[in-house]
């Protein structure tokens, strides 16, 4: 039976004094894709960033493994906790080539076997990559780009990985992909992954759970079997 990693309790969240995300009750079990929904400015990034560390809480508490991380920076987060963050932007390093991208992704590994055994994955993953290996990643496609950066992410050897509207901008059959991807690698690693998505089609395929957030808070929170069985989806949004 899969055990809870993330758990968020009464979570709030904002800028400054402008608050965005209110009483935000959320878990994720370990090895499941839970998928959030939810228009631009429904506070699904904003609660996202929050759990990793960038932004501060501005109340509640957040529980890892059992553990109360609340207020634990994003470094520790990250370096420790085996947390990533894919953002919704295309995240790479323009100006380094794909291989020292990737390379970058796991610096903070000292084990130069376990490294290079990584780079291999994402090779195997996305072949286009290798064959590119020596291109600078900001002159690939929007799709390969996301590649590289979910390879970054993957060299870190994560727990938690964040995804931000991974098929934001990119090809149907690209996408396809890369949820089949990371559908692989939770099935065969254990990952949970967190995906924060309006493509709801597409992430309804490798989800386990689903959320919708609208103004800042959870309306609605149901099985995939549940959400699968409706006639549309317009009231997510």
């Amino acid at each position: 039976m899969s055990t809870t990693l993330l758990e968020t309790k009464s979570l709030q969240a904002g800028y400054g004094r402008k608050q965005v995300v209110f009483d935000l009750d959320l878990t994720v079990k370990t090895g499941e894709v839970l998928a959030i929904f939810g228009h631009n400015g429904s506070g699904k990034s904003t609660s996202m960033r929050t759990i990793l560390g960038v932004l501060p809480p501005l109340g509640g508490q957040v529980f890892y493994e059992g553990r109360d991380i609340t207020g634990t920076g994003s470094r520790v987060n990250v370096r420790e906790n085996k947390m990533a963050l894919i953002p919704s932007e295309r995240f790479v390093f323009q100006d380094l080539s794909v291989t020292d991208n990737l390379l970058l992704g796991g610096a903070n590994d000292p084990d130069e076997k376990r490294r290079a055994e990584n780079l291999d994955m994402v090779y195997q993953m996305f072949p286009i990559l290798k064959e590119r290996y020596g291109q600078l990643a900001g002159t690939m496609s929007g799709g390969q780009q996301r590649m590289v950066s979910l390879g970054i992410a993957l060299m870190s050897n994560p727990r938690l990985l964040i995804l931000d509207e991974p098929s934001l901008g990119l090809a149907p059959s690209v996408v396809e992909q890369i949820f089949g991807e990371v559908q692989e690698l939770v099935k065969n690693t254990g990952l949970s992954v967190i995906l924060l998505e309006q493509n709801v089609g597409q992430a309804l395929k490798i989800a386990d759970r689903g959320y919708v957030m609208r103004s800042g808070r959870v309306v609605i929170e149901e099985s995939i079997e549940t959400m699968l069985a409706r006639d549309s989806y317009w009231d997510f949004f």
